[in-house]
């Protein structure tokens, strides 16, 4: 059996698989809900002085039958009473002792951060997640992204939590920043333990075109608010993979964005995260998910003969490189099966006003496509924009004999360097004439 205990800068939990801060977490009643389902952890709704929300305050993306595919929210952290959480927190954890629970606060002194940091250790916190990501309201008052769009505050504000804290500090990092690395590398200089990301991307979610106003509506009035949801994978992908192999982080990573199954899980754990936080899903399907969760991830464990999550945290950093290092000499070719195709001609249509014109179709009544083999560059195109599973498939077509690199081509003097260089690629590309195409569609 598979153990899928889970470890981040020594806090540990039952599974891996958190609750991020946010509504899901929002009070005592909602985290024992999500404990006794069977959650490994949670960190709390932020915490700092009350606010006031706004009604409404949500807004959603749907895209070919997926709901919720983009969420946008403007709600701010706790409207809720400091003491009130507290008490909640100490309650939770000392009927779920053995799963995780972090708190995540948001205050601007260093009085204060010394004080609520005190105040969550004594409530029974194991960690302490410091928010530098809000992306809207709480960094017009120079708190959430204020600060972690400036590296220096950031570090300083770490360094003053870590002055009087005793547990693990994590530093929440906005993705609404040119380098994702910057701002960690400053987590780590200021004594971070981990860092978590991403927080929510600022954004708009659309706007009501008959009465001029973005969404959601306040009362005729709109404004930013934090992106997520399964559409921001890639995104937060990319930054835990860049923040995993920077040498000047190495820190604890808590995995957070898009986050709906346990593949996507996996993705994240293979590219270098210790744990997950997850928010949009539950507020779109609820608890029970982890069910899933928890299950799939066993069984992926055990398919690929994985015993506990260390043992394929990580594996795909390896594989990512720069681009001047991928094989240039790697050539793959797409294969249409005619028994599986429904000949919609989708992937003529991609290939020859978008791609590479390496797609044809029949002279006869057929209408079946066929692929033209020396335009093919096996982009892959065609591959994603046919609606059936396996139809195109990409084929290697090269012997794997040689690999050369961007790099190799540049050091051996065969990389082109002037605007008419003959050793360019798409030379042997065979495009009909533009003036043939002129004289035949386009009217004088």
């Amino acid at each position: 059996m598979p153990d899928l205990t889970a470890s981040l800068a020594g806090i540990r939990s039952p599974n891996p698989f958190w609750l991020a801060s946010a509504p899901p977490t929002n009070s005592g009643y909602q985290v024992m809900k999500a404990f006794d389902a069977g959650w490994g952890g949670a960190v709390w709704k932020t915490m700092g002085i009350p606010v006031i929300n706004s009604s409404s305050r949500y807004g959603a993306i749907p895209y070919k039958g997926h709901r919720m595919m983009g969420f946008n929210n403007i709600e701010l952290i706790s409207d809720r009473p400091l003491a009130d959480n507290l008490r909640e927190m100490e309650a939770v954890k000392k009927r779920f002792p053995d799963q995780a629970l972090v708190a995540s606060l948001m205050v601007q002194s260093r009085q204060e951060w010394h004080q609520i940091a005190k105040d969550a250790e004594n409530a029974g916190a194991d960690g302490l997640e410091l928010n530098f990501g809000c992306p809207h309201g709480m960094c017009e008052r120079g708190m959430g992204s204020a600060v972690g769009q400036e590296p220096a505050i950031l570090q300083l504000i770490t360094s003053w939590v870590k002055e009087v804290a005793t547990v693990p500090v994590i530093v929440k990092l906005t993705p609404n920043v040119t380098d994702i690395t910057e701002p960690a590398v400053a987590a780590a200089r200021g004594g971070a333990d981990a860092i978590s990301l991403i927080n929510t991307i600022q954004s708009l979610m659309g706007v009501d075109i008959d009465h001029f106003v973005a969404y959601p509506v306040v009362d005729g009035r709109s404004t930013n608010g934090g992106y997520c949801g399964p559409a921001v994978k890639p995104i937060a992908q990319n930054m835990v993979r860049n923040c995993a192999q920077h040498p000047g982080v190495r820190l604890p990573i808590s995995a957070i964005g898009g986050i709906e199954t346990w593949r996507d899980a996996v993705e994240y754990l293979l590219l270098g995260a210790s744990n997950v936080q997850i928010c949009t899903a539950v507020m779109h399907y609820g608890f029970g998910i982890i069910r899933e969760l928890t299950t799939g991830l066993e069984d992926y464990m055990r398919r690929k003969g994985f015993q506990q999550l260390d043992d394929f945290i990580g594996k795909a950093l390896p594989n990512i490189v720069t681009w001047e290092q991928l094989n240039l000499r790697y050539e793959v070719k797409a294969r249409i099966d005619p028994n599986k195709c429904i000949q919609c001609q989708l992937c003529y249509t991609a290939c020859e006003d978008g791609a590479h014109q390496a797609i044809g179709l029949p002279a006869s009544g057929h209408r079946t496509p066929y692929i033209i083999e020396e335009n093919c560059v096996g982009c892959n195109l065609c591959s994603l924009v046919c609606p059936v599973e396996g139809c195109i498939t990409m084929v290697r077509t090269d012997d794997g004999a040689v690999c050369e690199t961007w790099n190799d081509y540049v050091t051996t003097g065969k990389a082109p360097d002037s605007f008419n260089d003959t050793r360019a690629g798409g030379l042997s590309h065979r495009v009909t004439p533009w003036e043939s195409y002129v004289e035949k569609n386009v009217k004088t």
